[in-house]
């Protein structure tokens, strides 16, 4: 028994941290890289949306309530992280990210249930024909919450690096991260199936 559990959460923790399908980093940094240390309630709360955005998706295809079309989903996963890392650009150092919690949770669940989506029929294949699917998934879901957080800590403590020994504006930083990761998602979106 908890040599399955460990195996589903590490599972989590694999599927965020895999070098293969970085598109889950590079939307965690965009995520994370307008805040510091002092914030890591509203970023936890943040991360959180998405995970809970991720797990509802997984949910809704474990169960057969949501089929989509792979191509679309996964032309979706790099426009949300182009977005985020856009808005970036164009609010840093304006304090956007400070502003009421409601545009920036939903948009972060919605992209949550998108990224999902990208993992469903993967998932949907790790499942088989258990019993225990919502277990499964609630253990899937830790260790995917275990990875951002690790991932969310490594930005803010370089974020902090980078700002205190280095001196980078706070503004320069966030615009410099979100340029290299809009960089790397138009690739992604130019390249993807369903363009072609």
């Amino acid at each position: 028994m908890l040599e399955n559990f460990w195996f589903n959460v590490e599972y989590g923790i694999n599927h965020v941290l895999d070098i293969n399908a970085y598109d889950h980093v590079l939307f965690l940094i965009v995520l994370t890289i307008p805040y510091v240390f002092k914030d890591w309630k509203r970023v936890l709360l943040l991360v959180s949306m998405f995970t809970l955005g991720h797990t509802l998706s997984l949910v809704l295809a474990a169960y057969n309530v949501v089929s989509v079309n792979a191509e679309v989903v996964e032309f979706l996963i790099p426009i949300t992280i182009l977005i985020a890392a856009l808005f970036n650009v164009f609010t840093a150092g304006k304090g956007a990210q400070k502003e009421k919690v409601g545009v920036l949770f939903l948009t972060t669940l919605s992209f949550g249930l998108i990224h999902g989506l990208g993992f469903a029929r993967e998932f949907q294949m790790l499942l088989g024909d258990s019993d225990n699917k919502l277990v499964l998934l609630l253990e899937f879901a830790l260790g995917i919450e275990l990875s951002q957080v690790i991932i969310v800590f490594v930005v803010l403590f370089l974020s902090y690096v980078v700002q205190t020994i280095f001196r980078f504006t706070k503004r320069d930083w966030i615009m410099v991260i979100s340029a290299i990761v809009v960089g790397l998602v138009i690739p992604m979106i130019l390249n993807s199936d369903f363009l072609s």
